[in-house]
């Protein structure tokens, strides 16, 4: 099977109309379909159903559509870490979301390159969950990555746990509380991360079933309390991120049965690379030194 191939296959599955996959791919329709139909003689098995009317997925070939992701992430790494080892001075890519991981994070550079044969360190602030794509497709060769979080291919050491808190509009009924429980948060308008999925959001709504109540569409944390502080919405929230953002026209309340924060470092399975042991190595003991233990009052 060709990378081709399944380039191909990827873009009719992704359009479901050979003659839109074709204009998106820069060939002509024929072309296409015979190559469908080869790599359907490679596999053995029909991946489209196709009449006059639509194009569907087998389950065949639903089955290959989730293989391919991984299939072109591990080439994608293969391109970039090999880029990267041909450079006059090899470089390691770490990367983390804005915040306290990447406070954590500097330390643990800092740490790092004074440690004996530790390359040089690119560090890349990325976004709400593109910790996980960016080590998956080899833009990165270690990612501090927080909860929740699929750590599905990685190896992981665990860096931190903190507890959770409510941010509260100041006036907010809820604020005159001195501790809050998960049930006390349902029917509360919750932000939306766009990239988030169903596991995301009843994480960060602190449920196991109930989805939660809909809020404004949200994209970082700062924008996160201008809705809380506007009463738009609350938020259950790391601790840190509390102590970080002091403001008068917010209230933080411990909930007390809310999943904790979770912080790892994580890199690919089964990795032998020396500086990547290194690494975590060095962060591990910083974390010794820095560690959130204990709740407090933000």
């Amino acid at each position: 099977m060709e990378v081709r191939e399944l380039r191909y296959f990827r873009a009719v599955a992704d359009e479901l109309n050979f003659s839109k996959a074709a204009l998106r791919l820069g060939i002509a329709q024929p072309p296409l379909s015979r190559a469908i139909r080869q790599l359907e003689r490679r596999v053995g098995v029909q991946l489209f159903v196709r009449d006059t009317r639509q194009v569907a997925l087998t389950p065949a070939g639903h089955a290959l559509l989730a293989e391919t992701g991984r299939v072109f992430d591990a080439v994608s790494a293969a391109v970039h870490r090999t880029r990267r080892a041909g450079q006059a001075t090899p470089s390691v890519v770490v990367t983390a979301k804005a915040g306290v991981a990447t406070e954590l994070l500097r330390r643990v550079v800092r740490a790092y390159a004074e440690a004996p044969g530790a390359q040089a360190v690119e560090v890349v602030v990325s976004g709400y969950g593109e910790q996980a794509v960016m080590l998956r497709d080899g833009r990165a060769d270690l990612a501090l990555i927080g909860s929740p979080a699929d750590h599905s291919g990685f190896d992981t050491e665990h860096l931190v746990s903190e507890p959770r808190v409510a941010a509260l509009p100041a006036g907010h009924e809820l604020a005159e509380r001195e501790a809050l429980h998960c049930k006390d948060l349902l029917g509360q308008p919750m932000s939306q991360w766009p990239e988030s999925c169903h596991a995301d959001r009843v994480y960060w709504a602190g449920r196991d079933h109930d989805l939660p109540t809909g809020g404004p569409e949200i994209h970082d944390n700062s924008q996160l309390m201008e809705n809380v502080a506007l009463g738009l919405t609350v938020a259950l929230i790391p601790r840190s991120l509390a102590e970080h953002t002091p403001r008068p026209d917010i209230v933080y309340r411990p909930v007390l049965d809310a999943s904790p924060y979770t912080t790892v470092l994580a890199w690919p399975a089964g990795s032998t690379a020396p500086w990547i042991a290194r690494f975590v190595q060095v962060a591990c003991a910083q974390v010794v030194t820095t560690v959130i233990d204990g709740p407090s009052s933000p």
